[in-house]
């Protein structure tokens, strides 16, 4: 695939911050890690990957603005254009040597989001996209799955932990997914269910109570490779609600329309 300049800079960014994350994730044991919040870990790792992203992206664009999980946002002179960056999606999975974590970058421009990059150091995948130019897994283009009934499909989700989310909203959803689907998974890394949503290994995904930079790159990815990626209600705000829902055009009307079902009445 061609990619543009910009594609470039932002997969030297990724495969470097992932070449980091590697060697740390080959000594997980001995990384100094800290509390950011219940149940919520944030390693050296973390902070030393998205270092290398920032300082990568803002050497070739200097004016672009940066929001990053781990640092303060960077407002930019650019005004039109910003970074948005998740430098290890899958924190938990990757303190307890679960290879499945990813960096993620997203371009933003006047609000829409115009190219991604999600790359997991652990398996070697590199997903990319652009807007208007597809998705691709190291260079194969992806489409999303083709299956068109939730009886058939395998539907990731997030599960909501300690100190996060709606746990009784969630089971309540749980509930009515478990009983219409072939399968539910949970990752643990946002960026990857969407990536794996792009690549027809997830036929859909529903998650709430997510931040921009888990899902900015994935959103692309998946619209890119012929999916939607909407809000709870089918729009389009899903970096302002946190919540999505994904899948080919059936799939995502399906499940939206199966997790919002009423709670049943004993």
């Amino acid at each position: 695939m061609a990619r543009s300049a910009l594609l470039n800079v932002m997969v030297q960014a990724a495969l470097k911050a992932g070449k980091s994350l590697g060697r740390d994730f080959g000594e997980v044991q001995n990384l100094q890690v800290s509390v950011k919040g219940p149940g919520d870990f944030v390693s050296s790792a973390d902070r030393k990957a998205e270092k290398i992203v920032r300082e990568e992206l803002l050497k070739a664009r200097p004016t672009y603005g940066f929001l990053g999980e781990e640092s303060e946002e960077i407002k930019g002179t650019d005004g039109a254009h910003r970074w948005i960056v998740d430098p290890l999606d899958g924190t938990t999975n990757f303190l307890h040597g679960i290879p499945a974590f990813a960096v993620s970058i997203a371009l933003e421009r006047n609000n829409e989001i115009v190219a991604g990059v999600i790359f997991n150091p652990a398996t070697d995948e590199l997903f990319t996209t652009e807007r208007g130019g597809g998705a691709f897994l190291n260079d194969r283009r992806l489409r999303v799955g083709a299956r068109r009934v939730l009886s058939d499909a395998v539907i990731a989700c997030g599960v909501p932990h300690l100190g996060r989310g709606n746990h009784g909203k969630f089971l309540v959803e749980l509930r009515h997914v478990m009983g219409e689907v072939a399968g539910i998974r949970r990752m643990g890394s946002a960026a990857l269910d969407l990536a794996y949503v792009a690549a027809g290994r997830f036929d859909g995904l529903w998650e709430n109570g997510l931040n921009a930079w888990d899902i900015a790159a994935g959103i692309l990815l998946v619209r890119e490779a012929g999916g939607y990626a909407v809000d709870m209600d089918g729009g389009n705000s899903v970096l302002e609600t946190g919540s999505i829902v994904a899948g080919n055009e059936y799939i995502q009307k399906a499940l939206i329309e199966v997790v919002k079902r009423p709670i049943p009445s004993r």
